[in-house]
C-alpha cells in the first residue's frame, strides 16, 4: 500500500472541498484543497516545543491506493474462481454475503471448516489482503466479484485432433468429428479457410445446417485448387472468397465458430485429410486466443486491403 510519511501523532485533515475544473495552469479562482497537519499532544520534544523531536520515529498514513495495490484482491478472487467448480464458488459467495467484514467470526469459522486441500489457506490469504486493502468492505463486495467471475464463460482446455492412425500416446479425436463439432457450436458466424476441398460431406452438410439457423458463413478458399466446387450445393447466402492475384497462395486451414472456438491444423477439407492422412490439429476454446485470430482473418477480407475478393 502506498503511504506518505508523517510524524507520529499527525493527522491529515481536508479543510475544503475539491476544486471544480478550471483552465490549464490554474483553478480559475476556485477554492483549493486545504490539507493541514495537526499534532496531537505528545509531550515536549528536545527543543522544548510541543512538536516531537526531529529524531522521532515516523508513522505511515495511507495515501490514495495505487492501481497496483488495488488489483491484488481481484486477482486472488479470480484465482479462486479458476480453482473451484461453479457450485463450490456459489457456496463461498453465500458465506461471504452474510459476513460484516474480514474480521467477522462467522467468516473465520467458514474458513476453518474447509477440508479441500489448500482451500483454507487460499481463503486465509484472500482475507489478509481484504483486511489490508478494504477493511471496511462487507462480504457483499467479494461475493459480488465472485458472482461476476462465475457468470463469465470459462475457457476450455486445448484439444488435440488427428487424422490417420490413432495411438494411445495422446488423448485425441479424429479431425472429421472435431470439425463438425466446432461448426455446430457456431451461433452467429463461421469463418472457414482451406487450401483444398473435396468431398467432406459431413462438413458440407453441417455448414448448410448452420446457414439454415442464421449463421453467417465465410469460406476462404484457394482458387487454383477449385476448392469452391466442394461447396456448390450450399445456399447462395454462403460467402466464398479467393485471394487477389499474388505470387503466394491461401494455404491456411481454419474453422472458427463465432469468436470462442477455433480448429487449427494441417488438414484440408478433403475426405483423405479429415480421416486417412496423417494430420495434426488443435482446438482452441479460449476467446482471448480466438478473437484476435478471427479479427486477423476479418482484416484479410476487408475490401480496402485488397487481399481477398468475393468469388
Amino acid at each position: 500500500m502506498s503511504c506518505v510519511p508523517v510524524r507520529r501523532g499527525d493527522l491529515l485533515r481536508a479543510g475544503q472541498p475539491l476544486p471544480g475544473p478550471g483552465p490549464a495552469g490554474g483553478d480559475a479562482g476556485g477554492r483549493q484543497v486545504c490539507v493541514q497537519a495537526v499534532s496531537r499532544p505528545t509531550g515536549r520534544g528536545l527543543s522544548g516545543s510541543d512538536e516531537p523531536s526531529s529524531d522521532a520515529r515516523t508513522a505511515e498514513v495511507p495515501a490514495a491506493r495505487s492501481s497496483a495495490s488495488s488489483h491484488r484482491l481481484p486477482r486472488l478472487l479470480a484465482a479462486l474462481c479458476e480453482r473451484l467448480p461453479r457450485d463450490r464458488i456459489a457456496v463461498v459467495e453465500q458465506a461471504l454475503g452474510t459476513v460484516a467484514g474480514p474480521e467477522d467470526p462467522a467468516w473465520g469459522r467458514f474458513i476453518a471448516a474447509q477440508s479441500a486441500a489448500g482451500l483454507a489457506q487460499q481463503l486465509t490469504e484472500i482475507t489478509r489482503v481484504w483486511r489490508a486493502e478494504a477493511p471496511d468492505m462487507t462480504g457483499a463486495g467479494p461475493a459480488l466479484a465472485l458472482a461476476t467471475a462465475r457468470s463469465l464463460p470459462r475457457p476450455g482446455p486445448a484439444q488435440v485432433a488427428v487424422s490417420g492412425p490413432m495411438s494411445a500416446s495422446v488423448s485425441a479425436r479424429l479431425t472429421s468429428g472435431v470439425a463438425v463439432e466446432v461448426i455446430r457450436s457456431a451461433h452467429t458466424s463461421l469463418l472457414i479457410a482451406s487450401f483444398a476441398a473435396h468431398g467432406a460431406r459431413s462438413v458440407v452438410t453441417e455448414i448448410g445446417r448452420a446457414v439454415d439457423r442464421g449463421v453467417r458463413v465465410d469460406l476462404l478458399l484457394e482458387e487454383s485448387t477449385q476448392a469452391a466446387a466442394a461447396f456448390a450445393a450450399l445456399p447462395d447466402r454462403v460467402h466464398v472468397w479467393h485471394r487477389v492475384g499474388s505470387s503466394g497462395v491461401l494455404h491456411a486451414k481454419l474453422i472458427a465458430a463465432d469468436r470462442h472456438t477455433a480448429l487449427l491444423g494441417s488438414a484440408n477439407l478433403t475426405d483423405r485429410a479429415l480421416s486417412d492422412n496423417i494430420e495434426l490439429g488443435v482446438v482452441l476454446r479460449d476467446p482471448h486466443l480466438v478473437e484476435p485470430l478471427v479479427d486477423h482473418f476479418r482484416w484479410l477480407l476487408a475490401a480496402g486491403n485488397n487481399i481477398m475478393r468475393p468469388a
